[in-house]
């Protein structure tokens, strides 16, 4: 009898469901890694994938109409014999048949899917949330309502001070508009970032202009001819503003996995390898709830990083590798003149450290977990961001005692500790 040559993965029929930064990234990594099998991307946004993070600063901060970055050219997805299909929703994954069926009508048979499905904004729901011009940022289609609202725009409400609100707040104050941010909690971005760092930003953004309340939430929003223009908070006060930004969060998109039966918690729950219980099946970036051995629990990664690492990873765990998912969570943040750089995952009862001086605006805190680095945060520092990540990888750890010596240095340290570390390894497997 023959073999299946199906059962060779090199040339397994494969459809990612999902066209933005994980999707494409995966189809890359399989066919630079020799898959040479069907290879279809479905994605349910129109036109040509694009990258995404530039929506909320450089794309909203121009002051000519700007354009999207493309993920690759329509000739890379041609040359590539990747069949890249927008516009389409994939409705249903039926795993009894391998088939996944499209909302254009059509069904894909499938040896390995990779849902690579993303997440929605998360929606407020308050009187008045209907009301037309209460926009949201996560598309290229919502970024040029906003760019072009802000254009013409004298003041701008956003609710939640997460890394998007923060990042539209500074385009706004580049176009002139005066900026009101309502916060519920106490401080800015408080699930991401030390109170040491939320705080200095929250102060730099204040002196920018931007007014920001803390504990402050939406009751209501107001409106004229059903269109909003602005909103009571929880304090009872009022506030104007000729657009509403509403940026508190995001939502996994797990229905499908879900409707197919696949686990989900807070997104599709994978193994270390980014594999659903469904052995033909993973799940990758922003959808995935995977468990992170940085941070030592269970977590989805909302970053660019982890959904291109995370690709490339299941790329190669399809077509053999058993190694389980080990990258470094790394992200950024451009907000007006303050570039956030975070190496690790911060968690709430972390130690926090300042080293550099928080008055120039040049500063990174170091965040500890039972004595040893977990994270840092860093502030226009761009040598502590890349040392922290060289001393993560590393398993390297400064002793907290250290970082009170104020001539300390992270990228020296860096390079006195992680290079001679490498090299002991090295020798020792070259003996072994």
């Amino acid at each position: 009898m023959s073999r299946d040559p199906r059962s060779d993965p090199a040339v397994q029929r494969v459809v990612v469901i999902g066209a933005g930064h994980a999707g494409v990234e995966v189809a890359d990594a399989l066919r630079a890694r020799g898959h040479a099998g069907p290879l279809t991307v479905v994605g349910d946004e129109p036109g040509h994938p694009y990258h995404r993070p530039p929506l909320s600063k450089e794309f909203l901060s121009a002051s000519e109409e700007p354009t999207a970055m493309p993920l690759r050219t329509p000739k890379y997805f041609t040359d590539r014999r990747i069949d890249l299909r927008t516009g389409v929703t994939a409705t249903e994954l039926d795993r009894l048949s391998r088939t996944v069926r499209l909302s254009e009508g059509g069904e894909l048979p499938y040896d390995t899917v990779i849902l690579a499905t993303g997440a929605a904004n998360r929606t407020i729901t308050v009187p008045g949330a209907d009301l037309a011009g209460i926009r949201a940022l996560r598309t290229l289609a919502e970024a040029e309502i906003l760019h072009s609202a802000l254009s013409r725009s004298r003041s701008i409400l956003i609710v939640g001070a997460g890394f998007i609100g923060l990042e539209v707040a500074a385009a706004a104050r580049e176009h002139g508009l005066a900026v009101t941010v309502l916060e519920s909690g106490d401080r800015p971005m408080r699930r991401a970032l030390s109170p040491a760092m939320a705080n200095h930003l929250t102060a730099a953004h204040r002196e920018a202009g931007v007014d920001i309340r803390l504990g402050e939430a939406v009751a209501r929003f107001i409106g004229t001819d059903d269109h909003v223009i602005g909103a009571v908070g929880t304090t009872g006060e009022r506030y104007r503003a000729d657009i509403v930004l509403v940026g508190i969060g995001v939502v996994p998109w797990d229905e499908l996995a879900a409707d197919a039966g696949l686990p989900v918690s807070d997104g599709i729950v994978v193994d270390e390898n980014l594999r659903t219980p469904d052995s033909a099946i993973y799940a990758i970036g922003d959808c995935a709830n995977h468990p992170n051995v940085y941070a030592g629990v269970r977590m989805r990664v909302e970053s660019i990083q982890n959904a291109t690492d995370q690709a490339r990873h299941v790329a190669s765990a399809i077509l053999g590798d058993t190694d389980g998912y080990t990258e470094l969570p790394w992200f950024w943040s451009h907000q007006g003149g303050l570039k956030l750089q975070i190496a690790g995952v911060r968690r709430p009862e972390d130690a926090h450290i300042v080293i550099g001086d928080p008055s120039t605006d040049r500063f990174s805190v170091c965040c500890y977990r039972q004595g040893r680095l977990a994270a840092v945060e860093s502030l226009n520092r761009p040598a502590d961001h890349v040392a922290a990540r060289r001393l993560l990888t590393a398993g390297r750890s400064p002793a907290i005692r250290q970082l009170s010596d104020p001539a300390f240095s992270l990228e020296a340290f860096a390079q006195a500790s992680v290079a001679p570390h490498r090299e002991s390894a090295l020798s020792s497997r070259s003996s072994s």
